[in-house]
């Protein structure tokens, strides 16, 4: 059907959408949009209300050659491993699940939220001393990862944290993930990065 400018100015701002409430979250443009900058890619947008609209994706050509899988098998066997409790939050439904599996496909016990309010209430319902990290995406309705990680660090300082997104211009500085010992991962990331990322927090 095409779209306003007004809408069109919009359309890669998380959690803006044209649906009806309950019907989209408004996240999945802004994805992409995070996808394709974090590649060194560009997203053309061309939109006239009544006559449609035209997204155009471009990406720079990539030359070398592909990883067998055979290699990929070997290296995944020689990723770090942990046992420690991670409290992995998230409300992307499908990141969650796969995060949460290689977590466990590592070791690690993983306890999962929707949100920062959820993660509050799960860490609180399993005392001090449960958890050792949390796992936790910058951007989310209720309580985003960042008011989420101010609550953890006043209740329980020793917990780590890594902060995860897709978006290039989150709130989160580089000096405040310095300072704290944060760490932080960009969307997408590889399972292989996940679990070096985590092994790498824990042992700080």
């Amino acid at each position: 059907a095409g779209m306003t400018e007004e809408t069109r100015a919009h359309i890669f701002d998380p959690f803006f959408t044209t649906k009806e409430t309950g019907k989209g979250t408004g996240l999945g443009l802004s994805t992409c949009y995070g996808i394709v900058s974090q590649n060194g890619g560009h997203i053309n947008v061309e939109s006239e209300l009544g006559h449609g609209t035209t997204i155009q994706v471009f990406l720079p050509v990539v030359e070398g050659e592909v990883e067998s899988s055979n290699q990929s098998r070997l290296d995944d066997q020689e990723l770090p491993r942990g046992a420690e409790t991670v409290l992995l939050v998230e409300d992307n439904v499908l990141v969650r699940e796969v995060t949460s599996v290689t977590l466990r496909q590592r070791g690690y016990t993983v306890i999962e939220a929707e949100n920062g309010i959820d993660a509050l209430y799960l860490a609180r319902q399993h005392g001090e001393g449960a958890i050792d990290l949390v796992l936790t995406d910058v951007v989310m309705p209720a309580m985003g990862g960042r008011q989420l990680a101010e609550q953890i660090r006043q209740t329980w300082p020793a917990i780590k944290i890594i902060f995860i997104s897709g978006y290039t211009n989150d709130e989160i500085s580089e000096s405040e993930i310095t300072e704290t010992g944060a760490g932080f991962m960009q969307k997408p990331f590889t399972p292989a990065a996940l679990a070096q990322k985590v092994r790498e927090v824990l042992d700080r």
